[in-house]
């Protein structure tokens, strides 16, 4: 168990309640649980006269605040992870609204404050019908209008900075402020941004509390509890200068306690303003005075047992995010991972025609060294427009990871809001150009200039004979494979002696066009997916997204046609996988069947593409091994609980009815789902199973009803007499007797 905050100090043989104990108390008085609106975001609280009010679960073990109060000047402020604090309907959930109601009267230091919010109608009314002085300040000068109220309610986000020093002035003379905002939510509607540009992080900084990246987990059924005392380290000024003293061996730390205070302070370095003269000076001290860099690589990773060592290597990413490309230089871990390119190497000036009716990621075919400075030149209208360069595929950020095998963070984005930009990034990386969702440019054409050429094939466009005798072996460690429906990313290495590359991607073209198929979408896509290997990913073995993320061992697998083909390689499975979460619909996605409709796709690309049918794609589908899975689960009982905790045993709940109805059950019964209104879609877990068993009923023209109920999946009597005048069908031998 952690170590957490004492509530009170032994002075002189007194009990004396300490002052962190005391805030805390005054917000949390009759307070045992509160909402927890959307996916609420961690705070990073690091300030002298900050305290963790209430307190959200991040990884495991680890605890980060949710709701902080601090002290600004003369004034109080109060925070909260996320928007929907200061929305109406929160406000009824649990013990939110007397959560809310301390933190006004804390804020404003009376018992009967009047409440200002900045255009928030529909909250103030919601305040006044529980008896509080409340007003929403709408126009323009609101602010002139604050002198007469005691406290004021904001979204931070929306500040300008003008506003923001006079909400700081306002506090500081001895008024309260209380903000509810977001770090993840704000990042993903400013992407190219940093945190520490979160209007929130401005507004809050000398009163020692941010807004960090992130989502956080609940701790109670509705939400948050209260209950929780937070851990001492989930400040992060504190954690560090703990980790500083069990470093000099001043003091012992249990493991869990160094794991929490390396993620506070993690978290802060992160978030807080490079310009920071205390927390950050700090572990630049103790960097300065360490001999030799810390590298972390493969051989030599960096984990938990060297805590001040992984807050070096956070201080320098964070720093290394924020140089002006001219004062950027080359990681030492840059040449282990992604790789270095020859000195020798040309750097070439290209022009690539980008076409920006396609969003996302467009590879350029060039390679950014490591540290070295590119110049990215656009038409003149072009500029400001949204377009951005990033350098580096590997996006997956490891800084949740107890263990880390490369920086837990490679790549960089920078606008194009000039004709001409200067990019660099200390790890090198393969150069794409970024195309915002809604662009209307047209094709631009964008010159890239000090880069080197990487190996690049583009299926129906790339000439073999250029690709056999010069491309493959062009000097980039990372190269790329693509057709218009997907784009594969590993190193060079890998393609050196790939003699067909046409084969291998009019192969993952069949792939695409399977998956399609069965989602009932188009083959034609709005933009690639892509999968990229990597050396350390996020999360698994694989995992979705925009890009898949798999190992480096699944590489050589991704180009090895006769190896998909015949799914001789664990990965091969995984590949077909994660590209179908990538087409998952949570319509026909109930719970405990993330894993399980998934490999819907993975079956039928192996099926359709592969010639291998369900029974011989694995030892769980084959005969043997769902007759040992239906005998443990028919003696257990048949309980829902265990059929969706295994997700190969679900799994042939499913191909059941591919074997009785083919595939093409599920591809008329997922096209239906995708003409849905919105009012037509299920809204839980109970409307998504009911509409499953009718929908898929009335496709197969059999009630399936009987069918789920054997199987111990639960659904209404009035979806059971939805299907009711359909014939009824059961698998033959089934349930095994």
């Amino acid at each position: 168990m952690l170590v957490f905050l004492s509530a009170f100090v032994i002075s002189c043989g007194v009990v004396q309640i300490s002052w962190e104990a005391e805030v805390r108390q005054a917000l949390i008085d009759g307070v045992e649980e509160i909402a927890a609106p959307g996916i609420p975001g961690p705070l990073c609280v690091f300030g002298d006269k900050a305290v963790t009010v209430i307190v959200g679960k991040s990884e495991d073990g680890i605890y980060q605040p949710v709701v902080a109060a601090g002290i600004m000047g003369k004034g109080r402020v109060v925070a909260f992870g996320h928007t929907g604090y200061l929305d109406a309907p929160s406000l009824e959930i649990a013990d939110t609204k007397k959560l809310f109601i301390n933190a006004v009267k804390w804020a404003a230091q009376k018992t009967a404050p009047k409440i200002a919010l900045r255009h928030n109608p529909k909250f103030a009314k919601a305040l006044r019908a529980s008896g509080l002085h409340a007003e929403s300040l709408d126009g323009r000068n609101w602010l002139d209008e604050l002198g007469g109220f005691d406290v004021v309610c904001v979204y931070p986000a929306s500040l300008s900075e003008g506003e923001i020093r006079r909400l700081q002035e306002f506090v500081r003379r001895g008024k309260g402020l209380v903000a509810a905002d977001l770090g993840w939510g704000w990042l993903q509607l400013n992407p190219g941004k940093d945190i520490t540009e979160h209007p929130a992080n401005k507004l809050l900084y000398p009163a020692g509390i941010l807004w960090a990246d992130g989502m956080l987990d609940r701790t109670s059924k509705q939400g948050f509890s209260a209950k929780i005392e937070p851990p001492t380290y989930c400040h992060a000024g504190k954690a560090l200068d703990s980790l500083l003293a069990f470093e000099r061996k001043q003091i012992e730390l249990r493991k869990e306690e160094v794991t929490q205070a390396v993620w506070s302070v993690s978290t802060a370095i992160r978030t807080l303003p490079a310009s920071d003269q205390n927390l950050l000076s700090k572990i630049r001290e103790w960097a300065t005075a360490q001999p030799g860099s810390i590298v972390p690589t493969p051989e030599r990773p960096v984990g938990m047992d060297n805590p001040l060592a992984r807050l070096v290597v956070t201080l320098q990413v964070h720093d290394l995010k924020h140089l002006p490309p001219e004062k950027v230089q080359p990681h030492p871990a840059a040449k282990f991972f992604p790789g270095d390119v020859p000195k020798e190497a040309k750097r070439v000036k290209k022009v690539i025609e980008i076409d920006t009716s396609i969003p996302d990621w467009h590879s350029t075919g060039l390679y950014a060294a490591p540290g070295e400075v590119l110049t990215i030149r656009v038409p003149k209208e072009a500029a400001g427009k949204g377009l951005a360069v990033r350098i580096g595929a590997h996006s997956d950020t490891l800084w949740h990871l107890p263990t880390w095998r490369r920086c837990p963070e490679i790549c960089r984005t920078f606008p194009i809001d000039k004709p001409e930009v200067k990019v660099a990034n200390a790890f090198g990386g393969l150069v794409y150009i970024v195309v915002p969702r809604g662009c209307r440019l047209g094709k631009v054409q964008v010159e890239v200039d000090g880069a080197v050429e990487a190996p690049y094939f583009v299926l129906g466009r790339t000439p073999i004979d250029d690709w056999v005798q010069r491309i493959r072996y062009l000097p980039a460690p990372w190269a790329e494979l693509a057709t218009s429906k997907i784009v594969l990313t590993v190193p060079s290495d890998v393609i050196r002696n790939l003699d067909h590359p046409e084969e291998v991607m009019d192969f993952w073209d069949k792939v695409l066009d399977a998956c399609a198929e069965l989602a009932a979408i188009p083959k034609e896509r709005e933009r690639p997916e892509r999968i990229v290997a990597d050396i350390q990913i996020s999360a698994g073995y694989m995992h979705s997204g925009y890009p898949i993320m798999t190992h480096l061992d699944a590489a050589k697998v991704m180009v090895d046609v006769t190896c998909l083909m015949t799914n001789s390689h664990g990965a091969v499975w995984g590949l077909f996988h994660e590209l179908g979460h990538n087409h998952q619909s949570p319509d026909w996605t109930f719970e405990g069947t993330g894993e399980v409709t998934v490999n819907l796709f993975t079956l039928y690309v192996l099926d359709k593409v592969c010639r291998i049918p369900p029974e011989r794609t694995r030892k769980e589908l084959s005969k043997d091994g769902r007759a040992e899975a239906l005998r443990r689960f028919f003696a257990s009982g048949a309980k829902f609980e265990v059929w969706k905790s295994d997700p190969f045993l679900a799994l042939i709940m499913y191909v059941q009815i591919q074997e009785a109805f083919g595939w093409d059950a599920f591809r008329k019964v997922f096209a239906e789902y995708r003409q849905l209104s919105p009012n037509e879609r299920p809204k839980n877990d109970d409307e998504k199973r009911d509409q499953w068993l009718i929908r898929l009923s009335r496709t197969v023209g059999r009630n399936l009803a009987r069918f789920f109920d054997t199987w111990g999946i639960p659904v209404s009597e009035q979806a059971k007499q939805a299907v009711a005048d359909l014939p009824e069908w059961m698998p033959e031998n089934f349930p095994p007797k």
